[in-house]
């Protein structure tokens, strides 16, 4: 197979990375740690002989392989506490946390952030598990297999030698694009339906950035491996990483969703979930190391949450269960909202009210903080708040919280 170079692409903006912790994570034992109060049911067991720590103005829990990561990203780090997800059903509360809302109807975040950007690209926004909605916006692609996508990209080589002769495959090619042709035109297709066949035939057009990506799919030697953080769960997320900054770096895609399980501890908790945890946070720190590789750390914003959380005791069989308070954290390198903590919790992981404006603590006039708000304030951020894309998916009566000041 000939190498080759990198496509060229005018998009040079920010890539939009979620990493989707299913089942509910336990952000008192992350970032938003919890100590026990005499007297009262024990929250955490890491806080018998242990104490809350900090790196720079964040605080975290001394659990699995939290301080290292503290410490090397905390000034990459805007921590959001006191989330109101308003549920404890899993459903619900991932629709709610990736889209801002409880009910079905709105895309995710990174399928409005592909829409507006850059809809044309090949494999614009990237889905790898957990919510993914597009409500018809731009199309997602899933790289479960990178071997059945690099035999996609390249359908006539095998083991680097053609199957079939340029001759055969020529015509093979010219059949396709007269099919396509006849989708991309066809009569009484509604104006949307139109677009998205047209950026559909638009991404087979881009045929050197598709091989440019094929290329860059490593052996499967360098391929990064799933791994098995407990004996009843398996995590593809190293992996997830990798292909998503291939394939931003390839010029053809500039969102994804990362998905992991496994934190849906109902028993035997701190067993099973420190392990998770700890392994999700190696593949972050993962992500960041070989984004600084591949020259796209600067561009790179990444929004960690859960469906909600887990309650602050432990149920009879060591277990923790649903929780409806929970946290997201979005880290971006070189930012001037980073390093800080906005949002609170009570010793109990209670919310608070705040204040849309100062995002201070205000019991009188403030309000309680929903995913919607978060979802707000990132769309600003990105900027495609004011896209008429996005029309049909207003935050209505939604206070403005600007957590990127």
């Amino acid at each position: 197979m000939t190498q080759r170079a990198f496509a060229q692409t005018n998009y040079a903006g920010k890539f939009l990375v979620t990493v989707q912790f299913q089942g509910a994570w336990d952000v008192s034992s992350f970032c938003d740690p919890k100590e026990n109060v005499p007297g009262e049911a024990e929250i955490n067991h890491w806080a018998r002989d242990d104490e809350t720590r900090q790196a720079g103005n964040i605080l975290f829990a001394p659990y699995g392989s939290n301080q290292n990561f503290f410490e090397k990203y905390y000034d990459r780090m805007l921590v959001i506490n006191g989330i109101d997800t308003q549920t404890n059903a899993h459903e619900t509360g991932e629709i709610h946390s990736w889209s801002g809302r409880t009910a079905v109807g709105y895309p995710s975040v990174t399928a409005l952030m592909a829409a507006v950007k850059t809809p044309e690209l090949p494999l614009a926004y990237l889905n790898f598990g957990g919510f993914g909605n597009t409500e018809g916006i731009i199309r997602s692609t899933r790289i479960d297999s990178p071997n059945s996508i690099r035999n996609i990209i390249f359908p006539n080589e095998l083991f680097g030698n053609q199957i079939l002769p340029q001759t055969e495959w020529d015509r093979i090619r010219a059949a396709q694009w007269q099919s396509l042709e006849l989708l991309a035109n066809e009569e009484g297709l509604v104006a949307q339906d139109r677009l998205n066949r047209q950026y559909y035939f638009d991404a087979f057009a881009k045929a050197e950035s598709i091989q440019a990506f094929g290329n860059l799919i490593p052996s499967d030697e360098q391929l990064q491996q799933p791994r098995q953080p407990t004996s009843n769960t398996y995590s593809t997320l190293h992996q997830q990483a990798q292909m998503a900054l291939l394939a931003f770096k390839a010029g053809v895609a500039i969102s994804a969703d990362f998905f992991d399980g496994g934190y849906d501890t109902h028993g035997y908790h701190d067993r099973d979930h420190e392990p998770v945890l700890a392994n999700a946070i190696d593949a972050i720190d993962y992500l960041w190391d070989y984004a600084e590789e591949l020259g796209l750390a600067d561009r790179l914003v990444v929004v960690l949450g859960s469906d909600f959380s887990r309650t602050p005791y432990y149920n009879a069989g060591e277990g923790k269960d649903h929780w409806p308070i929970g946290s997201h954290v979005i880290m971006e390198k070189n930012a001037s909202f980073t390093n800080r903590v906005v949002g609170e919790t009570d010793g109990a992981q209670n919310t608070f009210k705040f204040n849309p404006s100062t995002l201070a603590r205000d019991d009188s006039n403030g309000t309680l903080m929903h995913p919607k708000h978060i979802h707000k304030s990132l769309r600003n951020y990105m900027g495609i708040a004011e896209d008429p894309i996005l029309s049909p998916f207003p935050y209505n009566n939604t206070e403005d919280f600007n957590f990127f000041a």
